[in-house]
């Protein structure tokens, strides 16, 4: 759905749409398309079927502390990256289950591939877009403290992908406080560090800093011959930033979580950044371990118990941030 028109609820998360008439395309999974938009029926035919966190847990994706980290990333707007090098490696179905973390006062904006101007954006021209026409103030502007942009792919593949000039944005987006979601196909992180700094994309090294969670998805056969898909590395992009003294500060992007595919388990690592990811959700590190872990608990129990359509993690969810707020009102 597009930005224009009146404010729906979808998935929890505020987006807009326009008036339009609705069909259903062959293979779209049943979401409705307006009829007159071919990048709209191009991106309901592509889709995969929208899938739970805790369908992926409990398929073993990724586990329930690095879906429980990712919670929290996403929740606070956090950008996320989703990448895999193969067709159908899981990309976009990841990408969709962990948006489903976003708040419900966050503003979900998908960006219209080859047709995207950034006419709603307006830092658009301070982040390096030239404007075809200018700027129009709106009643409710699009604002780094609530958007999230969302791009299905970084790639030139498809009309409905981003690239060039327009991922170039979109990333620098994230370097003034918007979250974006994006996948692109890479099989390490230092493929996706090539693919974003090389031209048409061009990005240099502060600006990929700001990429946040980047995951690294890879399908393959399992023993019993059948085709698996998993999570292998998780890393935190560390935005460059200042010290006290006035000095740029430029560290490594730290590591996450790791896969050893011997056991087909992954190893967790995020307590060696949980100081950073605490300063930067503006909680303190101890709270937010705790916090971490309950939410892993939380999962963890409902891919136990089998729990695995959307509904119910939704409802889950929200009695979460209930519990919280009412616990932050009592202290």
């Amino acid at each position: 759905m597009r930005r224009s028109g009146s404010g729906v609820q979808a998935g929890g998360v505020l987006r807009t749409s326009r008036p339009a008439a609705k069909r259903f395309p062959r293979g779209c999974h049943h979401r409705a398309v307006d009829s007159g938009d071919e990048l709209a029926f191009l991106r309901a035919s592509v889709a995969p079927p929208h899938r739970s966190i805790v369908e992926l847990i409990g398929g073993g994706v990724l586990d329930a502390e690095l879906a429980a980290l990712a919670w929290l990333l996403v929740e606070a707007r956090v950008p996320i990256i989703v990448a895999g090098l193969e067709r159908g490696a899981g990309k976009t179905t990841l990408l969709e289950a962990l948006l489903d973390f976003l708040p419900s006062t966050a503003r979900r904006i998908d960006l219209a591939g080859v047709s995207e101007d950034f006419a709603w954006l307006p830092e658009a021209e301070a982040l390096g877009w030239t404007r075809a026409v200018p700027y129009e103030p709106v009643a409710i502007p699009v604002a780094p403290a609530s958007a999230v942009l969302v791009a299905p792919e970084i790639s030139e593949h498809l009309p409905i992908y981003t690239w060039g000039r327009a991922a170039r944005t979109l990333v620098r987006a994230a370097s003034i406080g918007y979250g974006i979601a994006a996948t692109l196909h890479a099989d390490r992180l230092e493929d996706v560090h090539d693919v974003l700094r090389a031209r048409p994309v061009g990005l240099t090294d502060d600006e990929l800093s700001y990429l946040g969670l980047i995951m690294i998805i890879r399908a393959d056969r399992g023993p019993d011959g059948h085709i698996r898909r998993r999570v292998v590395t998780a890393h935190y992009a560390r935005p460059v930033g200042r010290d006290e003294h006035g000095h740029t500060q430029r560290l490594p992007p730290a590591i996450l979580a790791h896969r050893e595919p011997a056991d087909d388990r992954l190893d967790h690592f995020e307590w060696g950044v949980m100081p950073e990811l605490a300063i930067r959700l503006e909680r303190k590190a101890g709270e937010l371990e705790r916090d971490q872990q309950e939410r892993s608990a939380i999962l963890a129990g409902l891919a136990r118990d089998g729990a695995l359509d959307l509904e119910t993690l939704k409802t889950t969810i929200a009695a979460h941030r209930a519990a919280r707020r009412a616990d932050a009102h009592v202290h």
